[in-house]
């Protein structure tokens, strides 16, 4: 049986707005109300990809499969805005999913990140 994927999102530390140029300039429509956020697609559970990005997570050959931003800024797991969205079969599936909800967060003027 194939993988299922599933998208995520963290919340972020407000200081990420300040403190990071690129999340900054990303986000030029908020207005410091909303949150800031981090969204993401995976193959394993949200709360154990949320632990590896915390960590640092390397894979066996060392690359770095987490991201800085989560690892420096992210505080929790924000299950209300992704649990109505059901897994997926195909990683493509989640991609377009994962930026489809990242662009909806960012018109309700949330402050979001995705890769």
């Amino acid at each position: 049986m194939a993988a299922k994927y599933r998208v995520y999102v963290i919340e972020l530390s407000r200081k990420v707005f300040t403190e990071h140029s690129r999340f900054r300039l990303a986000n030029p429509q908020y207005n410091g109300v909303l949150e800031c956020l981090y969204v993401g697609m995976t193959s394993k559970d949200p709360r154990e990809r949320f632990e590896q990005h915390r960590s640092g997570y390397r894979n066996k050959q060392g690359h770095n499969l987490s991201s800085n931003i989560v690892q420096k800024y992210g505080r929790f797991l924000r299950p209300s805005l992704y649990s109505h969205i059901e897994p997926m079969n195909t990683r493509e599936e989640a991609l377009k999913m994962e930026e489809k909800l990242a662009l909806e967060l960012r018109r309700q003027r949330y402050a979001v990140w995705w890769n």
